[in-house]
């Protein structure tokens, strides 16, 4: 099992740390797990556990869309003819 130390920790953050363990009924340190292990538990590689579209429609749902003014399409290109003869 690994450890680690965090140096320059607020007192009142500390406080609040040691009271909610208390709280608990956890030591400091378990508590700092239970954190951790929340914060983190399912999170994967990608961003979040979200699908595609709905980040996609989280990045993008403060935009007024429909101010948003669309160039006019143009006629597709004909398909190319890949005939030898």
């Amino acid at each position: 099992m690994s450890s680690i130390t965090i140096r320059n920790l607020d007192v009142e953050l500390k406080a609040r740390l040691r009271l909610r363990a208390a709280r608990h009924g956890l030591s400091m340190e378990q508590e700092v797990r239970n954190i951790l292990q929340r914060t983190l538990a399912g999170e994967s590689t990608s961003t979040s556990g979200l699908d595609f579209a709905t980040r996609i429609h989280q990045r993008f749902k403060g935009l007024e869309a429909e101010h948003i003014v669309l160039p006019s399409r143009q006629p597709a290109r004909p398909v190319p003819d890949f005939d030898p003869s």
